[in-house]
């Protein structure tokens, strides 16, 4: 099932919930929510109701469950209580307004833009000077990785993680199982910190290396983010501890950005110079590089070319 179908049924769960004042028994649920509708059988039904109720609870939303008045110990149905779950309402100063509007812009071209938007245009709705400029400040951040919203919903639904990870100089990626603590951006790259639980060990984890997506393990809400974690200070430190390294590449007339930052350059015949480049992250790499066509060939290392090679192919594969 697809990440926004399952949104989708979350989202129907909860507006079902909070849209009438009485409990809702599960039979009700189930003929209401398509999804529950077309589950195939009873046993189904029940595993992903189970599944939606502990998520939604993991998430901090309080489902109560209200017992039968014939003190038999049967179960009447589920609700949400409005008051325990809806917000007071909002009161901002023109300071605080303005933050949010700077943050809502931040995510203006990323993936979570829309909801960032819709967010920004009720407080406006309400009288908030959300949308005032602030001179001189860049509010701009991508996150054009596949696995960015994943993680970002792994992460506060307390819920661990399984994925390919690439690592530089790997031809293979390797399976890791990952309990997410937090998602951050360093120097215009997206990075996951967590607990891995196949090395027993707080991990940091580049966003551009995973590879294919990640998938949900275990129920959410099954461990505890350490008070003390910080991912910032995480991902710095892991960035210092990675090193330089370094890719020979052949170019062609029209690699000009490439030719300025080089650290090294040789001419060779016909235009073309053999260049030594300063990297960290094949996968960064290589996407620049694929962007260049055939102007640029990659000499070393393997694990570069083989990148390169490999967004290739996808391209082909996908084609015009």
């Amino acid at each position: 099932m697809s990440q926004s179908a399952r949104t989708e049924r979350l989202l129907n769960l909860l507006f079902a919930l909070m849209s009438v004042g009485r409990p809702m028994p599960k039979s009700e649920l189930r003929s209401v929510i398509r999804a529950y509708a077309e589950s195939p059988s009873d046993e189904a039904f029940e595993r992903m109701f189970e599944r939606d109720k502990d998520e939604l609870r993991g998430m901090g939303i309080p489902i109560d469950t209200v017992e039968g008045s014939d003190g038999a110990g049967g179960i009447e149905g589920y609700r949400i209580a409005f008051e325990d779950y809806a917000l007071p309402e909002v009161e901002l100063t023109a300071d605080e307004a303005t933050v949010l509007g700077i943050a809502a812009r931040v995510w203006e071209q990323a993936a979570l833009g829309p909801a960032a938007q819709q967010a920004l245009r009720k407080l406006e709705a309400s009288g908030a000077a959300a949308g005032r400029e602030v001179v001189g400040v860049e509010t701009r951040i991508a996150t054009a990785e596949p696995a960015f919203p994943i993680l970002l919903d792994a992460v506060a639904a307390r819920r661990a993680v399984a994925f390919g990870y690439r690592r530089p100089g790997d031809v293979e990626p390797t399976a890791r199982r990952v309990q997410p603590w937090g998602v951050a951006s360093r120097r215009g790259h997206w990075y996951l910190v967590g607990h891995d639980l196949d090395r027993e060990a707080a991990r940091v984890f580049r966003l551009s290396r995973i590879v294919g997506t990640p998938a949900g393990l275990g129920a959410p809400g099954a461990y505890d983010i350490p008070a003390d974690a910080d991912p910032i200070t995480m991902i710095a430190s892991a960035a210092r501890d990675g090193g330089d390294r370094t890719a020979v590449v052949i170019v062609g007339p029209g690699a000009a950005s490439l030719r300025r930052r080089a650290r090294q350059r040789v001419v060779l015949d016909g235009g073309h110079e053999r260049l030594v480049l300063d990297f960290a992250d094949d996968e960064a790499l290589a996407r620049e590089l694929v962007g260049f066509g055939p102007a640029v060939v990659v000499e070393e290392p393997e694990s570069l070319r083989a990148a390169v090679v490999r967004r290739l192919r996808v391209l082909v594969e996908e084609g015009p």
